[in-house]
């Protein structure tokens, strides 16, 4: 994209400091980085391998953009509206992004609705100036107020996320532990998971079509398609739950054998 600079997120360049490099390019006036109008990131990265970004870089990150009065865009859409725990994906960090983007399950209903959560001084256009075709859907409102009200009036529906995370973190590494030939790693937060092949990264692909051909439909993500992806409904029964992975852990095996 143009005017647009991709700088590395936490992790990525292995032990070196991310958040360091990026405050370097801002404080050297020959780096080639002008001050940048906002800084635009997802707290878990979704279709970039489900890189959960730490507490510490997060904090750090807004620190720095608050420093340099640099926007923070936080896109929620894939990991917001509880998916990794939290209604809010940096909710965990204790920041507050200038801007935040929601949409994919906020309808709950999967008609399309999309919010764009902002800071009041920043809404600066007139009533009626920002318009558009196919834009608020009445029924999306509707069930997305009905989802708000039934499953976020109280931390019940949150604690049960968290349950759920539990299981499913613990099985996806008793998972990685049975089969210690693949080298396969665990990460993710919530209910957004990622089971990570970094040595052969073909093998979340034929895991996939093995667990559809059992009836599980699962994606991959990151850059090689070297991570199976999963993103179970929040509303997922245990039983449910149990049974996907079991089909994982059958698929693994028929892949290996």
């Amino acid at each position: 994209l143009a005017h647009v600079t991709s700088l590395p997120y936490e992790g990525y360049l292995g032990a070196s400091d991310t958040i360091e490099y990026f405050e370097k390019l801002l404080d050297d006036p020959s780096s080639g980085l002008g001050k940048p109008a906002a800084v635009i990131l997802e707290a878990v990265q979704g279709e970039g391998g489900v890189n959960a970004a730490t507490v510490e870089w997060l904090q750090r990150l807004r620190d720095l953009t608050s420093r340099h009065e640099i926007l923070m865009i936080l896109d929620d859409i894939q990991a917001g509206v509880g998916r990794t725990g939290k209604f809010f994906s940096f909710e965990a960090a204790e920041i507050v992004p200038d801007i935040v983007t929601l949409s994919k399950s906020l309808s709950a209903i999967g008609t399309p609705m999309a919010l764009v959560l902002m800071k009041p001084e920043l809404d600066v256009w007139t009533p009626g100036a920002h318009t558009g075709t196919f834009r608020g859907n009445n029924y999306a409102f509707v069930t997305a107020r009905a989802a708000l009200e039934t499953y976020w009036s109280d931390s019940k529906f949150e604690d049960e996320i968290a349950r759920k995370s539990a299981i499913l973190a613990q099985e996806l590494k008793s998972i990685a532990d049975d089969f210690p030939s693949l080298a396969l790693n665990v990460r993710g937060r919530g209910l957004m998971y990622g089971l990570v092949s970094p040595k052969h990264h073909s093998l979340p692909g034929l895991i996939s079509r093995e667990a559809f051909r059992r009836g599980l439909v699962i994606e991959i993500a990151g850059s090689y398609g070297e991570v199976l992806k999963f993103m179970t409904a929040l509303t997922i029964t245990e039983a449910e739950l149990r049974r996907g992975l079991s089909i994982v852990r059958a698929s693994i095996g028929a892949v290996q054998d």
